[in-house]
């Protein structure tokens, strides 16, 4: 292979690594409706945080929560395709482990909708 990420350097494999992060955001992008309902309920609460003229904690709090949703709604996609890629038919314990990181994505939601309430009901009120 010739090209700038044909040889294998430190600096070409850090960008091919790059490469590979962003093809698995596209994937999920294109594949996951949840991902994207994230995405756009991020988009909504950035909005909502001009509004309420966060502050430069609450804005990073706020980042953290979102970051926490979307990666962990990125993480259980990764489960969901290694456990559809071992365990083709349906096994009762392939179930629960998607359930399971199904659940923690459910987990980091609660908490962002708790941060969200307690960082803008104040400014509400």
């Amino acid at each position: 292979m010739n090209g700038a990420l044909g040889k294998k350097t430190p600096l070409t494999e850090r960008l091919r690594s790059f490469v590979y992060a962003f093809n698995g955001l596209k994937f999920i992008l294109r594949s996951q409706l949840n991902f994207r309902i994230h995405l756009i309920a991020g988009f909504i609460v950035i909005l909502c945080g001009f509004w309420a003229r966060l502050n430069g904690t609450e804005w990073c709090i706020l980042m953290v929560v979102m970051g926490l949703v979307i990666s962990m709604e990125a993480m259980n996609t990764a489960i969901e395709q290694l456990v559809d890629f071992v365990s083709p038919d349906y096994h009762k314990q392939a179930g629960i482990v998607k359930d399971i990181a199904a659940g923690a994505v459910l987990l980091a939601a609660i908490t962002a909708v708790v941060t969200g309430i307690i960082l803008f009901l104040p400014k509400m009120i």
